[in-house]
């Protein structure tokens, strides 16, 4: 036997006795058959609780109860801390505000209470982020004073289908730089199927890749990857789902999309690009360096040769025209930085030397 059933069961007595009540009381004030109009109410009252107790009782529970396993734990935690805050700041109002003269000694109080909660859980949710960063902040502080080890074992990141697709996050985490736990949304891995099952061979090959190192980044991450099927009612776009949803739980975006990557900053969110790591890992040369590369193309200026190093760094190379397919020594005169990345100029160590 259900619950709801019970529950009907329960609405159906309760308002035909309350039909019963009901039909007397209105027969006796229209002196008419008392026994008909009881009997009337009743049979009502017991159609309208059969019917319609699950609208008010269960139905409406169980919307909540969905509601809240969306809600991340750090906003549960900071809407009842603000509804104990706001009730205790209604609670030192209301011996005050009783003592005003009717109505108002006997309404403010009430009134205040709801206002109050209602201003405590809106507060709270809404800057959980500082509040939360800040009694982190104090209580590092603290037992650091005391001399007492902290363990950091990161915030849980969220990871977009460019990132996936691009697989450089699985050797990331396997070598253990992301210390959180790494969130695949559901919104996502449904994008992400989306995109493997597509008529358009290269769209599909990105998607199989993708899956493919999903699984991998599943097996051989050092730090957990879970799936979560939290979601953003109401928003159509992945990337506008990924943005929220770091809002809400307070965590990082992993991504390599330019667009993404500039409207997560514009909202507050912490991004870490691929790309970015990629660029600030590479190694550093300084003017009057010397380095080997293999010139493999030529140049855009006459007589210049262009080479790559291992992490595809470019290496144009004055005068290196003429030794196209050699590696050759080469002495760093500039180093440029730009938005595709670093580029290296120099010139054989042979003129240098015979400068």
């Amino acid at each position: 036997m259900s619950l709801e059933f019970v529950l009907r069961l329960i609405g159906m007595v309760v308002l035909a006795v309350g039909g019963v009540y009901l039909g007397a009381a209105l027969s006796t004030a229209a002196d008419m058959p008392t026994d008909l109009w009881a009997v009337v109410f009743a049979l009502v009252g017991a159609l309208v609780g059969l019917i319609g107790t699950p609208f008010f009782t269960t139905r409406p529970a169980r919307v909540l109860r969905r509601q809240i396993m969306q809600l991340p734990a750090s906003a549960l935690l900071a809407g009842m801390t603000g509804l104990v805050v706001g009730l205790i700041v209604a609670g030192l109002l209301s011996f005050p505000m009783s003592l005003l003269p009717r109505p108002f000694g006997q309404v403010l109080p009430m009134v205040g209470a709801v206002v109050f909660a209602w201003l405590g859980i809106s507060i709270f949710v809404m800057r959980q982020r500082d509040i939360f960063s800040l009694f982190r902040g104090r209580l590092s502080s603290r037992l650091a004073a005391e001399g007492a080890g902290t363990t950091n074992e990161g915030r849980s990141v969220l990871i977009d289908t460019s990132v996936i697709i691009d697989g450089r996050i699985a050797d990331i985490s396997h070598t253990g730089f992301i210390s959180g736990t790494i969130l695949v949304p559901k919104f996502v891995l449904n994008e992400l199927q989306h995109i493997a099952d597509s008529p358009d061979a290269l769209r599909r090959n990105r998607g199989r890749r993708g899956l493919e190192v999903l699984n991998r980044l599943t097996k051989e991450a050092t730090v957990p990857v879970r799936f979560t099927d939290m979601d953003v009612p109401g928003v159509r776009e992945v990337d506008d789902k990924l943005v929220i949803l770091a809002k809400q739980l307070n965590c990082a975006v992993i991504t390599n999309d330019y667009n993404l990557n500039h409207v997560a900053q514009l909202q507050g969110v912490t991004v870490l690009n691929i790309n970015e790591l990629a660029n600030a890992v590479k190694a550093v040369f300084l003017h009057g360096e010397a380095l080997v590369v293999k010139i493999i193309q030529e140049g855009r200026e006459v007589g210049q040769g262009v080479g790559y190093l291992d992490d595809g760094t470019m290496v144009v190379v004055d005068d290196g025209r003429s030794r196209i397919s050699e590696e050759v020594s080469v002495i760093v005169t500039k180093v440029l930085q730009t938005t595709a990345g670093r580029m290296i100029f120099a010139k054989l160590e042979s003129n240098h030397n015979h400068r």
